[in-house]
């Protein structure tokens, strides 16, 4: 037989029931959500009578019922021809009947916490930490364009054909024909890589999901995988959509001996996730990075992303189209193509702080407009300030035009493979691939040789630059006479690895002593275009032979 405590409890259970299941009736949201290619089917067909903006989501109300969508999905300007109300007239009375509900709950939970007090004392607290669920991961539409971004006309034609994916899949459905699954950009800091990513966006018209690599690395093991499984779920259920991973190096670093599990299972649901993408799925994924030698080869491989685009700082033409694209809406009196000339080295995200700080001098000295007298001012506190980058004064210029000159010519003259040279980076690809010949590799070595054997033909001296290619050397060399036995004695010395060196250096000297006349041309050329190509190596040394 039951007693009066347990009655008392069944008592207090039911009428909680009972009033929770009154009040869901009452407060239920009845709507039925619908996608942003519905509701613009709604809008051509007149179909909406009114819409109803309230919190985090659109109200369509039509004959056939209401539908809600969520604000993010939706553009400013899309209901201009119906009436727009905000919230709704139940509203107060929802309210009402949750404070109730809230009260009636809280003495209930006070009378039982009452009652069972002295043996809820007795019991020790769990200690358990919070579940870590992560954030709500919702999209955004870009306003942005390529008309918005200066300067990077190799980059656009690149991504072209993913816009076009974007906007007609079924035309590549159609014609049997599949898109690449994902796009890795990569470049050094500052370049623009996010707003690549936002102008492709922007360009398609489609939903644009952002993450950053270090947003998946949780501290409990599997919110990572979980976070991971929401984006491209919500991105699949958007489609077509564009997922912008930055920083991906964060997530997608090599496995190997520093074992993290929170991580590795992060990294293996994001694989999955991405071999399990139909081809009309009509999702694309960017991942931006700057350190592309750490990822895990699993991510690089064919079917994950397949296109790699190189977005390298940008030269003259590039520089003074940036410029203009930030100047065009201040009032100035200054030449572009003279600041591009002054700012080697700089990225766009330099420029930009160029520009500011500049308007906020010309703003300190009462001026009417921004003049070059502003932009020099305000060079050096760019450069040497908290965005500090690599430029060079025009001695400098000099000597480091002529490093790259001469590691250009001889590129070319060995015929080791290379895209282009520039003022401070070259297009040389390292020999990472499983065969590669003796006379090749020494080739390559002879290659970053060259700047240090020039500046000692012109100067008598070193100077500091050769740094990173005296490492590449020592490096060759090592994988040369240690690791592919390809010296004179198999098992090598370390007298072996400093005379294959010095044999190789003054073999590039020799080479370089009768090539004067080429790597002055080349050397004018850098100066003035900052970047040389095959063809205008070729062209240099046809004229100049």
């Amino acid at each position: 037989m039951l007693n009066f405590k347990t009655n008392r409890w069944i008592l207090y259970v039911s009428s909680g029931v009972l009033l929770g299941l009154f009040l869901f009736a009452v407060l239920r949201d009845s709507s039925k959500p619908v996608t942003l290619d519905q509701t613009q089917k709604m809008l051509e067909q007149g179909l909406i009578k009114r819409a109803v903006l309230a919190d985090e989501k659109v109200y369509i109300i039509t004959d056939e019922g209401t539908f809600r969508i969520p604000t993010v999905l939706v553009d400013k300007h899309m209901f201009s021809k119906v009436p727009v109300e905000v919230g709704s007239g139940n509203y107060a009375i929802q309210i009402l009947m949750l404070l109730t509900f809230i009260l009636i709950s809280s003495g209930f939970v006070y009378k039982l916490a009452f009652a069972q007090k002295e043996e809820d004392s007795s019991k020790p607290s769990s200690g358990l930490p919070s579940s870590g669920l992560s954030e709500p991961i919702s999209p955004s539409l870009s306003n942005i364009s390529f008309k918005d971004v200066g300067g990077i006309e190799d980059v656009k034609e690149e991504l072209e054909e993913i816009i076009d994916f974007l906007r007609s899949p079924k035309k590549y459905k159609n014609f049997g024909a599949k898109m690449p699954r994902g796009v890795l950009l990569v470049g050094p800091p500052g370049v623009g890589k996010t707003m690549i990513a936002k102008a492709v966006a922007g360009e398609a018209d489609v939903p644009f999901y952002y993450q950053s690599g270090a947003s998946f690395v949780q501290i409990y093991v599997g919110m990572g995988a979980k976070r991971v499984r929401e984006l491209f779920l919500q991105a699949k259920q958007n489609s077509p959509s564009i997922i912008f991973i930055d920083e991906i190096d964060a997530v997608g670093r090599a496995r190997g001996a520093n074992r993290n599990d929170e991580r590795e299972a992060t990294l293996n649901q994001l694989l999955t996730e991405m071999d399990g993408f139909e081809d009309s799925s009509g999702v694309v994924v960017i991942a931006a990075t700057n350190k592309i030698e750490v990822l895990d080869s699993a991510l690089l491989r064919s079917g994950r992303f397949d296109r790699r685009i190189f977005v390298d700082l940008p030269n003259i033409s590039e520089r003074e189209a940036i410029l203009n694209k930030y100047f065009e809406k201040m009032i100035h009196k200054v030449d572009t193509k003279e600041i591009a000339k002054m700012t080697i080295g700089f990225n766009g995200a330099s420029l930009a702080t160029l520009v500011n700080e500049a308007a906020l001098e010309a703003l300190r000295r009462n001026r009417k407009n921004i003049s070059m007298d502003e932009v020099l001012a305000v060079k050096d506190k760019v450069i040497f300030g908290k965005r500090k980058v690599k430029s060079y004064s025009e001695d400098e210029k000099k000597l480091q035009a002529l490093y790259q000159a001469a590691k250009a010519l001889s590129a070319y003259w060995f015929e080791v493979s290379f895209e282009k040279f520039t003022m401070i980076n070259d297009g040389l690809r390292p020999y990472d691939v499983d065969l590669v010949s003796k006379h090749k590799l020494l080739s390559y070595i002879k290659v970053m040789l060259s700047g240090m054997a020039i500046c000692e033909i012109h100067y008598g001296e070193h100077s500091s630059n050769v740094e990173q290619d005296l490492k590449e050397v020592k490096k060759i060399v090592t994988l040369v006479l240690e690791n592919y036995g390809m010296g004179e004695q198999i098992i090598p010395s370390a007298k072996d690895n400093i005379y294959l060196i010095n044999k190789l250096y003054a073999e590039t000297k020799e080479f370089l002593s009768g090539m004067q006349a080429q790597i002055q041309a080349l050397q004018e050329e850098l100066i003035t275009k900052e970047q040389i190509t095959k063809e205008q190596i070729k062209k240099v040394m046809d004229e100049v032979l």
